[in-house]
């Protein structure tokens, strides 16, 4: 159903891949609401993806856009101005990933050099953004700039390394910049916390199947999915939601707050039963 939340509204979305992607579900999601937006990607991405049929659903433009690159960057939002016949009034940085975690190297064992193309690619890509729309005065005031993030910025989760690193410089940026944009501007920053979600680049993360069972078991809601996540960032992106800003939002079924369920409880008690117990320290 549609409420025109984002009629008249303008925007870019980074990181639609595939039918998986978030991004792609938010790019839908816009578009019933009424919003225009430009899509863009890594260029390699473009290749390996299906950001075309996206497109031509939503009608939008696609702009190849390496978003570690200040020249991308600009290029991309310099075209998408020029498309929109001037500012635009959301952005959505869905971006993230981490060559350590497809390789398979553990946190103790990072390489340093995929570990800054982690951080580059995945957090400071946000703090490039911004810089960049901020110096161009691309966004209009009460703009709205979403991020999405993972609760392993907070917290400790097996096989999600140099990633958890990624959310919590990620989630620092929004509220640094978002202190400033606010300040200036009037534009909102935020980042959402987002259940586990089978993207195609969260399901690289090892043990991904079993994160997703766990965090169902666990959130009193279940766990979000994207779909849901996109119906989030639209509220985020209207004029509804004016006053939030600086804010790291969880959007978990109440994952974030649990410590532990019934459910969970049930199962690890199952858990008795099928393994051998756990032999005496001496």
């Amino acid at each position: 159903m549609s409420y025109n939340l984002l009629k008249g509204k303008k925007g870019i979305i980074f990181g639609a891949l595939n039918d998986k992607s978030i991004a792609w579900k938010v790019a839908e999601r816009a578009h019933e609401e009424g919003a225009e937006f430009v899509l863009t990607n890594a260029p390699i991405a473009l290749r390996m993806g299906t950001i075309n049929e996206l497109a031509e659903k939503c009608n939008a433009q696609v702009i190849a856009a390496d978003a570690t690159s200040l020249e991308d960057l600009e290029n991309l939002i310099s075209q998408t101005m020029e498309i929109m016949g001037g500012k635009i009034d959301f952005i959505l940085h869905s971006i993230g990933m981490s060559p350590n975690v497809r390789k398979g190297y553990k946190y103790d064992e990072l390489k340093y050099e995929m570990y800054h193309k982690t951080l580059d690619i995945s957090a400071f890509s946000l703090h490039k953004v911004l810089s960049v729309a901020r110096r161009m005065d691309a966004v209009n005031d009460w703009g709205s700039v979403v991020a999405l993030s993972y609760v392993a910025a907070q917290r400790t989760f097996f096989g999600y390394n140099d990633m958890a690193d990624a959310k919590a410089i990620l989630e620092s940026i929004a509220r640094s910049f978002g202190y400033i944009y606010g300040r200036d501007k009037k534009i909102r920053v935020n980042t959402i916390s987002q259940s586990p979600t089978p993207t195609t680049a969260g399901s690289g993360v090892k043990g991904f199947d079993k994160l997703i069972d766990y965090s169902e078991r666990m959130s009193p809601l279940g766990n979000a999915t994207a779909e849901e996540c996109a119906d989030y960032c639209i509220t985020l992106f209207s004029d509804l939601t004016r006053k939030v800003t600086m804010q790291n939002l969880f959007h978990d079924g109440g994952f974030s707050s649990m410590g532990m369920s019934l459910r969970a409880i049930q199962q690890y008690e199952k858990s008795f039963e099928e393994c051998p117990p756990i032999p005496d320290e001496e």
